[in-house]
This record gives C-alpha cells, structure tokens and sequence, in this order.
C-alpha cells in the first residue's frame, strides 16, 4: 500500500509499505480522506526518517476491532489515528472513531477530528455563554471557523478577530482584538500581540482559553496588564491530553450538527495523497482560510 513517509533532509516521499496490523481494540480503515495540521508541521521537523505522518481520517472499515468494539466492517467512519493516517490504510483505536452519516461527504468529515474536538472542547471550558459576547482570535482557521459556529449555536454573541470580511456565525469581525468591544469570554491561539490584545478587552472575572501560538511570538506581561480585567480565569488546552476515550462521543455530535447542516466545516483544498508534500508547504504558507485535505483515490486502498 501507499504511504507517504518522512525521508532524506525531512522531506515527505511516497513509499510502499506492508498494511497495518491493527491491536485487538483497533480497527483497520481504507482511507478516502486526511487532513494537514498545524501540529503535524512541527512534528515533520522533529521526528525521525520513516515517521509516517497523519491523524484526521475518515474512510470504510476494512477489519472491525477483534475485541468487538467500535464500528463494523463496511461503515463509513472518521476519527483520529496515532500516527499514518496519510497512508492508503491505517490502524485507529475504536473508540476513537464514530460512523458518518450519509449525506456528509468523507472528505468533509476528515476535517473534524482535530478541529473539530479541539472548538468543541475549548469551547466547554468557558462555560455557560448564553446571551455572553465571546472574542475569538485566528477565527478564519480550520478551529476558527468551527468556533464561531459552535459559539453562535450556544447562543453567544461572536467576536472574530480575522482578515476576512465574512466568517460564518460571527456577528462582528474586527482585525485586531484590541479593537473588540468590552468580551465576557475569549478563545485565543495566535499568541503575541494578539493575546496581550485580548486580555486588554476582557470583563473582570471573564474565561480565557489558550489552545495555540500560531504568531510564535512572545507576550510579554506583568500583573498591571491585568488591571480592570481583574479575576480573569485561565485555561489551557493541549490536544494530546485530553480525555480521548471521549473521542467516538464528541466525534458524534459534531457529525449531528454537520448533518442537519448547523455546521460547516472548511475545506479549503485537496491534494493528491501522493502530493502530501504540496500540501503541507501550502499550509505553512498560510492564508487557506480552512482545512488542507488529502485524498486518496486509489482502488488498491481497500485490498
């Protein structure tokens, strides 16, 4: 089967490798579809020759888990893998997989895993925001664009700080979070001046989330920047611990919501999975204004 490997001088090459042997929890996909994240960037320059890059996936069950959990062979599914998901097939663990509904496409579905789990859960961490003006940064992203959608079903007045001129479910969209009205709450992931920017908008006792550092600039602090924002709750949210036996679950909801057509995840462009490479150099040029997708159209991906 196809994989696309790390090789010589951390480029990404396409290589034959053996099908994966799943564990007895894990299922055995045939992907039609994965996403480029950002942290899979950082990961292309830290790991080793032969690292098989890849978590958003959604394709056909091709082997159930053997334990009995998880989805039957033949579903259509999407969830998140360890690692190989830009492969012609891949190991996931069960419970991190939850079945696509019929009238959403796989290639839209592969754009949830990540950005999806990661709006949703950043989102909870603010708690009740009914009737709460929220401000979010890097709002034209993948996670972006899911927050504001998220934030607007909640019942929250949406802030999106973006060069966009139109972003779905933000009621205002200004370019930088300085310029945002006085916020009940913020979800934050730009990093530098944008976050001493949003702190400068926050209501004493409001929740800031921080999930990212897209700007990778420094912000600098001192406790007087917190004065008139006095009590302000921080959280943080880092993907990798997060309670993943919940995946399946919150993979569900968002698929709901999907279906009915109360949200719309961003497919900015597809690639060839053989074009990974391209891929991934077009994210980190910035600007897509949504999810990287791959795609595998091989017939040989379910043999």
């Amino acid at each position: 089967m196809l994989s696309m490997r790390l090789g010589p001088n951390r480029q990404l090459v396409a290589t034959e490798a053996e099908a994966p042997r799943p564990r007895p929890d894990e299922a055995l996909v045939a992907v039609t579809a994965s996403t480029v994240n950002r942290g899979e960037l950082g990961l292309i320059g830290m790991r080793d020759e032969g690292w098989a890059p890849g978590q958003d996936v959604a394709g056909t069950v091709i082997e159930a888990a053997a334990d009995g959990s998880g989805p039957e062979a033949g579903s259509r599914v999407v969830g998140l893998a360890e690692q190989g998901a830009w492969s012609q097939q891949v190991a996931v663990r069960a419970s991190r997989l939850a079945v696509v509904p019929q009238n959403v496409p796989l290639e839209t579905a592969a754009a949830l895993p990540m950005a999806g789990l990661t709006a949703l859960r950043t989102l909870r961490l603010l708690g009740n925001i009914t009737g709460r003006r929220v401000l979010v940064t890097g709002a034209s992203g993948g996670v972006g664009r899911i927050h504001l959608q998220l934030a607007r079903l909640s019942g929250a007045e949406v802030i999106a700080v973006a060069k966009a001129k139109q972003l779905p479910g933000a009621a205002t969209i200004v370019t930088d979070p300085a310029d945002s009205a006085p916020v009940h709450a913020a979800l934050e992931s730009v990093g530098g001046r944008a976050l001493a920017g949003v702190i400068s908008r926050l209501l004493p006792g409001s929740p800031l989330v921080l999930f990212g550092t897209s700007s990778g600039e420094p912000t600098p602090l001192t406790i007087y920047d917190f004065i008139g924002h006095e009590n302000v709750t921080l959280h943080t949210y880092f993907s990798y611990a997060a309670d993943h036996s919940k995946d399946a679950e919150d993979l569900a909801v968002l698929l709901t919501l999907t279906a009915a057509g109360d949200l719309e995840p961003s497919v900015a462009e597809c690639f060839a999975l053989a074009k990974a490479g391209d891929a991934v150099e077009r994210l980190r040029a910035g600007g897509t204004g949504g999810k990287i997708v791959l795609l595998n159209d091989s017939p040989d991906a379910a043999a």
